[in-house]
C-alpha cells in the first residue's frame, strides 16, 4: 500500500461568500428575434460570456507546470460541493453547454466552438485553444413549478432530456418539446419523475444520487435514503420504477453501527465482462457491495461480448466440483438465454448478430444477492495501517465514489471526508450471484410479459469478512482462472493500490470525483481548495511486468478559501475538444466561469520504434571496399616439414642446396609476391579513392537536389494549407451569414400541418373566389340600379325596383362586406400562424 501525504497548506486570505446568489445585474442578455436579425451571432471567449460574472481576485487561475516529483505537490484547502451537486452538463454531439441558473430558475444553453490559435501565425500564444460561446444564448424555462431547489443536472445518452434533481424531487425537461418561445427564452415541457416516492415536501426521503444508464437513453437509476435502488424507464412510466432493489447489507439484528447500513453513492460498470451488468454501491463506512446482474429492459449490448461470457460459463462453470458453483452457473446461463435469446439460438451461428436487445426476465424463486462487503487483500510489501485509522486505512466517512475500467483492470476510487482518496482494483472477475428461496415481486401484463421487478437483496453470509487478508497475490495472473474456490464462491476481493492524502485542514470535507474523457488513468478531485488531478502509473493486471509506481497528484487550480470547507464550485465539466485536447470548465457559486486548457498536462507515453537490422547494420552495400581483403589478411604462413632437420644438412651438399632453393621459393611466393601486391594496391589507391570520392560527390549532389525539391514542395504544400484555411474561414463566414437568413431555421411541415394547409388552399381557391365573384356581381347590380340615367325618367315598368327592396339590398351588401372583412382577417391570421410554425 502506498500512502501519499501533501505538505501542510499555506496560509490564504479569507474568501468571498460563495453561497451568495448572483446579482440581478449579472443576468444574461436576452435579445428579441428582431434584434437578433439586426445583430448577427457573436462568438466570445467562454469566461467572458454575458451569463457569467467577472473573475474573482481570490482565485489563482494560471496553471503551473507539473512538478517532477511528489515533493513538489502543493497543498489544497477546504472541501468541494457534494458529490451529487453539479449544475452543469455537456452535450458532446451538439457541442452545447447546459447550466442551471438558481436565481432565474432556468437552464442556460450555450453553443460552444473550439478555435485553434496555432493556425493563426499572428497569435502570441500558438499553443492555446480558445473555447468560444455564442452570444446571445438561449434560456430553457420549465413550464411547471419545481418543488425543491435543483442540486444536480444531467443529460441522457442522446441529449434529448435534461434531468433536474433536487434533494427530494426529480423533474425531466424535454429539450426538443417546446410549448412556447419568446425571443431567446424557450418554454419546454417539463414533467415530474417519481413524484409518488419523492413528493418534494420534506417528507424525510432524500435522493442520494441519480445516474443515467450508460447502455440506455431512457433508463435512470435513483438511489434514495431508504436504502433502495430504483431503475426507471422514463419512456414508458415515469412514476413506477421498472426495477426495485431493497438493499440489506447486513442481517437483521447483527448491525452494530448504524452508519454501516447507510448508502452514499453508486456507479454502473463498464465494458468488462460481467461489469457491464453490475451496479457498485458504496456505504458510508467505506464498504462496497455489488448487484449483478442488473440490466435495463430493452437496452442494447454487443453480442460478441455476451457470447464470450456464455461460452466461458459452459466451459468452466458447469465443470466445477462445487455444488454452489454449478448452481450459480446454471442460473447465470438461464439468465443469459432468457435475457438474450440470440445466445442460445443455434441458427444464428452462421449469421452475424452485432447487437442484442435485453428482454425482461427474472428468476421466480431467487433474488439477487448483495455481494459484499468486498474484502481486501494486500501484498506482502504493503505498509501497516497507522494507529487511529480504520481497517481501510482512511478516517471519517466516505462521501463520493467512482468506477473506471482501464485496460484489464477495474478500478474503484473512494473519497473520504478526511481529505483522503482510496484507490482499489478488483483482484478477481465479477460473477452473478442469487439467493435461492427469496422470491421477487413481479409485475406482469395481461400477456404474461414482465413490466416490473422488485426484490430484497441481502448480503451473502458465506462471503469472506471485511478484515484485511494478507494474501500472497500473484499480480500477473487472474485468480478466477481454474480456481473453484473463487469462481462463484465468494465476492471478488479488492487489491489496495494507494491512499492519497490531500492534507485538507478539516476532517469533514466533501470531495467530488470526475472521469477524464481522454485519459482513462486520470481522474479529477474537486474540493473547497481547488481542483486536483490524480494520475495512475501502475495497474496490477494491465502493467503486470512493470514495478509498482505510486500515483501522481497535481493541483491545477488553487482557490483562496477558509478552513470551513465551504463549497467552491457548483458546476464542473471535462470537455474533449475537436483538437484532441481537454478543457476543464468550472462554475463557482457566484456564477464565475473558470476555463483551463489541459494540453500541457498530458503524461508522456512510451515510444516504441522497431529498427530494421538489415537496413541499419548491413554496411556491405553502403560502405565501399577501399583495401582488398587478401591484403588485410596478410601473407600466408610458411609451413615447414616436421621430418626436416637443418642441423644434419651441409650447405655444399646436393641436399642442402635443394633445401635452400625450396625455402627461397616459399619466401618468394609468400612475401615477395605479397609485397608486390601491396605496392600495386598503394600505387593505384589514389585513383581508386578519387573514383570513390567522385561517386560520393555525385550522390551528395543528388541528395541536395532532392532536398531542394522537397523544400519547394513543402512550401507549395504549406501555401495550399494556408489557402485551404482561408477558404475554410470564408466558408465558415458564409455559413454564418446563411444561418441569419429567414429560411435557415424553417422546418418541414408535419403530415397534419400539410393536410391543414391543403384544406386552406382549397378554401382559398374555390369558396373565396366564389364569394368575391358574388360580391362583385352585387356591387355591379347596385351601381346599375342606384344610378339611373337622368335623360330617361323612371318608369313604373318591369325594371323598376322599389326603395324598400333597394334598402334591403344595401343592407345585404353591407353584411357581405363585413363578412368578407372577417374572412380576410381570419385568413391573414392563419397565414401568420403557418409562417410562425414554419420558422
Amino acid at each position: 500500500m502506498t500512502i501519499l501525504a501533501a505538505p501542510p497548506p499555506p496560509s490564504s486570505p479569507p474568501p468571498s461568500d460563495y453561497h451568495s446568489p448572483p446579482p440581478p445585474s449579472l443576468s444574461p442578455l436576452i435579445l428579441s428575434s428582431r434584434e437578433r436579425k439586426k445583430n448577427p451571432l457573436e462568438w466570445v471567449p467562454l469566461p467572458k460570456h454575458p451569463v457569467f460574472a467577472n473573475r474573482s481576485p481570490n482565485l489563482n487561475l494560471s496553471p503551473k507546470a507539473l512538478p517532477s516529483s511528489p515533493s513538489g505537490f502543493r497543498s489544497q484547502i477546504g472541501g468541494g460541493g457534494d458529490g451529487s451537486s453539479n449544475l452543469a452538463a455537456w452535450d458532446p454531439s451538439a457541442s452545447r453547454f447546459y447550466l442551471w441558473d438558481p436565481n432565474s430558475r432556468c437552464v442556460h444553453r450555450l453553443s460552444l466552438r473550439f478555435r485553434d490559435l496555432g493556425a493563426d501565425s499572428s497569435s502570441s500564444s500558438p499553443d492555446d485553444v480558445v473555447v468560444e460561446a455564442a452570444v446571445p444564448s438561449e434560456k430553457l424555462m420549465p413550464d411547471i413549478q419545481l418543488p425543491s431547489p435543483v442540486r444536480h443536472v444531467s443529460l441522457n445518452l442522446d441529449g434529448s432530456s435534461l434531468l433536474l434533481a433536487g434533494s427530494d424531487s426529480l423533474s425531466l425537461i424535454y429539450i426538443y418539446e417546446r410549448t412556447s418561445a419568446t425571443g431567446d427564452t424557450i418554454i419546454c415541457r417539463t414533467v415530474p419523475v417519481a413524484s409518488k416516492v419523492l413528493a418534494g415536501q420534506n417528507n424525510g426521503l432524500q435522493t442520494l444520487q441519480t445516474l443515467w444508464h450508460p447502455f440506455s437513453s431512457s433508463h435512470l437509476g435513483v438511489l434514495t435514503s431508504d436504502s433502495v435502488f430504483r431503475l426507471y424507464d422514463l419512456s414508458s412510466d415515469r412514476e413506477r420504477p421498472e426495477q426495485e432493489y431493497y438493499l440489506q447489507p447486513v442481517q437483521p439484528g447483527r448491525c452494530q453501527n448504524a452508519a454501516s447500513i447507510c448508502p452514499v453513492a453508486f456507479s454502473y460498470g463498464s465494458h468488462h465482462l460481467w461489469d457491464r451488468f453490475s451496479v457498485f454501491i458504496l456505504f458510508s463506512d467505506g464498504s462496497v457491495y455489488i448487484l449483478c446482474p442488473v440490466v435495463p429492459f430493452g437496452s442494447l449490448f454487443n453480442s460478441r461480448y455476451i457470447q464470450d461470457i456464455y461460452e466461458d460459463l459452459n466451459a468452466f462453470g458447469l465443470k466445477s466440483t462445487s455444488p454452489r458453483i454449478i448452481s450459480n452457473s446454471r442460473m447465470a446461463i438461464a439468465w443469459l438465454e432468457a435475457t438474450f435469446p440470440e445466445v442460445a439460438d443455434q441458427s444464428t451461428e452462421g449469421r452475424s448478430v452485432a447487437i442484442s436487445r435485453a428482454h425482461p426476465y427474472s428468476p421466480v424463486d431467487a433474488s439477487l444477492s448483495l455481494q459484499g462487503p468486498l474484502c481486501r487483500v494486500c501484498r506482502k510489501d504493503e505498509n501497516n495501517v497507522s494507529e487511529g485509522q480504520s481497517s481501510d486505512g482512511c478516517k471519517g466517512r466516505s462521501v463520493s465514489f467512482l468506477y473506471s475500467s482501464i485496460g484489464k483492470d477495474s478500478v474503484l476510487v473512494t473519497a473520504w471526508s478526511s481529505g483522503q482518496i482510496q484507490i482499489d482494483a478488483l483482484a478477481d472477475e465479477i460473477q452473478p450471484q442469487w439467493s435461492i428461496g427469496i422470491s421477487p415481486h413481479l409485475d406482469v401484463d395481461s400477456l404474461g410479459h414482465i413490466k416490473g421487478v422488485a426484490m430484497i437483496c441481502e448480503s451473502n453470509s458465506q462471503d469472506l469478512s471485511t478484515s484485511k487478508l494478507h494474501h500472497p497475490l500473484n499480480i500477473g495472473s487472474n485468480m478466477s482462472t481454474g480456481a473453484d474456490t473463487v469462481l462463484f464462491e465468494h465476492s471478488p476481493p479488492l487489491l489496495r493500490l494507494a491512499i492519497v492524502d490531500l492534507a485538507l485542514p478539516d476532517h469533514n470535507c466533501m470531495l467530488s470525483l470526475f472521469h477524464d474523457p481522454l485519459v482513462s488513468e486520470r481522474f479529477y478531485c474537486v474540493h473547497g481548495g481547488g481542483i486536483d488531478v490524480v494520475t495512475l502509473h501502475f495497474l496490477p493486471f494491465s502493467d503486470a511486468n512493470t514495478a509498482a509506481k505510486p500515483p501522481s497528484v497535481h493541483p491545477i487550480l488553487t482557490a483562496a478559501n477558509d478552513e470551513s470547507c465551504s463549497p467552491f464550485l457548483c458546476g464542473f465539466l471535462t470537455i474533449a475538444d475537436s483538437y484532441g485536447h481537454l478543457q476543464v470548465v468550472g462554475v463557482t457559486f457566484s456564477y464565475e466561469c473558470i476555463q483551463l486548457e489541459m494540453k500541457g498536462w498530458k503524461e508522456p507515453l512510451p515510444f516504441h520504434y522497431e529498427i530494421d537490422d538489415k537496413s541499419v547494420y548491413d554496411t556491405k552495400a553502403t560502405i565501399p571496399e577501399f583495401i582488398s581483403k587478401e591484403l588485410l589478411a596478410g601473407p600466408k604462413v610458411i609451413t615447414l616439414p616436421a621430418s626436416t632437420s637443418l642441423r644434419s644438412v651441409t650447405a655444399d651438399s646436393i641436399e642442402g642446396r635443394s633445401t635452400l632453393h625450396h625455402y627461397i621459393k616459399l619466401f618468394h611466393e609468400n612475401y615477395v609476391e605479397y609485397a608486390h601486391k601491396v605496392y600495386i594496391e598503394l600505387k593505384e589507391h589514389a585513383g581508386y579513392l578519387k573514383t570513390v570520392i567522385d561517386d560520393q560527390q555525385k550522390r551528395l549532389h543528388a541528395t541536395k537536389q532532392l532536398l531542394k525539391e522537397f523544400n519547394a514542395k513543402d512550401q507549395v504544400i504549406e501555401g495550399r494549407i494556408d489557402r485551404a484555411f482561408k477558404v475554410y474561414e470564408l466558408l465558415e463566414k458564409r455559413l454564418q451569414s446563411f444561418k441569419t437568413l429567414p429560411a435557415a431555421n424553417k422546418k418541414p411541415l408535419s403530415r397534419a400541418e400539410r393536410e391543414f394547409k391543403a384544406q386552406l388552399d382549397r378554401f382559398a381557391d374555390v369558396e373565396l373566389d366564389a364569394l368575391h365573384m358574388s360580391i362583385e356581381a352585387l356591387k355591379a347590380r347596385m351601381r346599375r340600379h342606384s344610378q339611373p340615367s337622368p335623360a330617361q325618367p323612371p318608369s313604373r315598368g318591369r325594371n323598376y325596383v322599389p326603395e324598400a327592396q333597394m334598402s334591403t339590398l344595401k343592407m345585404s351588401l353591407e353584411r357581405l362586406s363585413i363578412l368578407n372583412e372577417e374572412n380576410t382577417q381570419k385568413l391573414n391570421l392563419i397565414e401568420h400562424e403557418l409562417n410562425v410554425q414554419g420558422k
